[in-house]
C-alpha cells in the first residue's frame, strides 16, 4: 500500500513545451535572418550604385552648370566625379578607373572644390583654394594633373593668383562649395549616402546612377555597369622565373697566384697552323722501273 500523504508525480504540459521550443526557434530564425541581411548589406549592397528615382533633372542641370575638367581629353559619355585634393579614395578612384572608363568610351569629368571650415578649423590650405579658383576659371587639365601629381604639402600654387583676399576668386571658391552642398542635398533625398568621390553617370538605358565611392570595393560595380571591365581585360603574360644557380655546380675560381719569388709561368700560344708559304712540289726521282712526279 502507498502512503496516503505521498506527493503525486507532476505531469509535464506538452503544449507548454511546444510553445517554448517554438519561441526559441523563432528567435533563432530572426537572428539568422537579421545576420544574413546585415552581411548582404555590409559586404555587397552598400557598395552598389543607386539608381536615382527622383531629382534627376535638378541634378543634371546642376552638373552641367559646374566648371569641370577632362584630364584625359574630350569625347565620350560623361562620368561626373566630384572630389577634393586630400581625398585618398578619390586619388585611388582616379588611378584605378579613369583609363578603363576612357577605353570604354566614357569621359571622366572632374569637379573640384575646397572643403569649408568645420568648427573653426580650416580643412583646406590657401594654395588649395587658389588652385580650385584657377581650375574653375581656366579649366586647365595640365594644371589639374600637376596639382594631383604633387604632394599637397609641397604644392605652393606658384604662379597662381591667391584666392584669399581676392573678392572674385574667393567667390569662385564659395560657389564650388555651394555646388557641392546643393548636390549632396539632392542625392541624400534620392537615397545616396555621403562620401567622396561622388560619381554620377547614366547607364546604357539612360538611367541616372550615383555612387559615393569612398571604398575601393565599389569601383568594380561602376566599371561593370558601364562595361569598362570587359573592355580593359587583357591576358597577363606570366613572367619568366629567374634561372637559379645549380647548388652542386663548382664555383669559378680565379687562377692561383704565383709563389713569392717565383717567375710567372708563361703560357705558350698555339702555333699557327696556317703555313706562311706553300710547300714546294716534289722533285722527280728516277727509280729502276718508273719515274714518279
Amino acid at each position: 500500500m502507498s502512503e496516503p500523504n505521498a506527493p503525486t508525480p507532476r505531469r509535464r504540459n506538452p503544449v507548454r513545451r511546444f510553445l517554448v521550443f517554438s519561441l526559441i526557434a523563432a528567435v533563432i530564425g530572426v537572428l539568422l535572418a537579421g545576420g544574413g541581411y546585415w552581411a548582404y548589406w555590409n559586404y555587397f549592397a552598400r557598395y552598389r550604385p543607386v539608381t536615382l528615382a527622383k531629382n534627376q533633372a535638378e541634378i543634371q542641370r546642376l552638373l552641367e552648370s559646374a566648371s569641370w575638367i577632362a584630364p584625359l581629353g574630350e569625347g565620350g559619355d560623361p562620368v561626373w566625379v566630384v572630389t577634393y585634393r586630400d581625398c585618398a579614395s578619390c586619388r585611388a578612384f582616379e588611378r584605378q578607373t579613369f583609363e578603363a572608363l576612357r577605353d570604354a568610351g566614357r569621359q571622366p569629368r572632374v569637379i573640384v572644390f575646397a572643403r569649408p571650415d568645420r568648427e573653426g578649423m580650416a580643412q583646406s590650405t590657401a594654395a588649395e583654394r587658389a588652385t580650385v579658383a584657377e581650375l574653375w576659371l581656366a579649366r586647365d587639365p595640365a594644371l589639374y594633373q600637376r596639382w594631383t601629381a604633387t604632394p599637397s604639402r609641397n604644392w605652393t600654387a606658384a604662379g597662381l593668383q591667391p584666392a584669399d583676399g581676392n573678392l572674385a576668386r574667393s567667390g569662385v571658391v564659395e560657389t564650388a562649395r555651394g555646388f557641392v552642398a546643393q548636390l549632396e542635398g539632392l542625392l541624400s533625398g534620392a537615397g545616396v549616402s555621403r562620401g567622396y568621390p561622388i560619381v554620377i553617370w547614366r547607364d546604357a538605358e539612360g538611367h541616372m546612377k550615383a555612387c559615393a565611392c569612398s571604398d575601393e570595393r565599389s569601383f568594380r560595380y561602376l566599371l561593370d555597369d558601364v562595361g569598362a571591365d570587359r573592355q580593359t581585360e587583357t591576358a597577363e603574360t606570366p613572367e619568366a622565373e629567374p634561372q637559379r644557380p645549380d647548388p652542386l655546380a663548382l664555383p669559378d675560381l680565379p687562377p692561383p697566384e704565383p709563389a713569392p719569388g717565383a717567375e710567372p709561368q708563361q703560357t705558350e700560344e698555339p702555333a699557327d697552323e696556317t703555313p706562311s708559304e706553300p710547300r714546294a712540289a716534289p722533285q722527280p726521282q728516277q727509280t729502276e722501273d718508273t719515274v714518279f712526279y
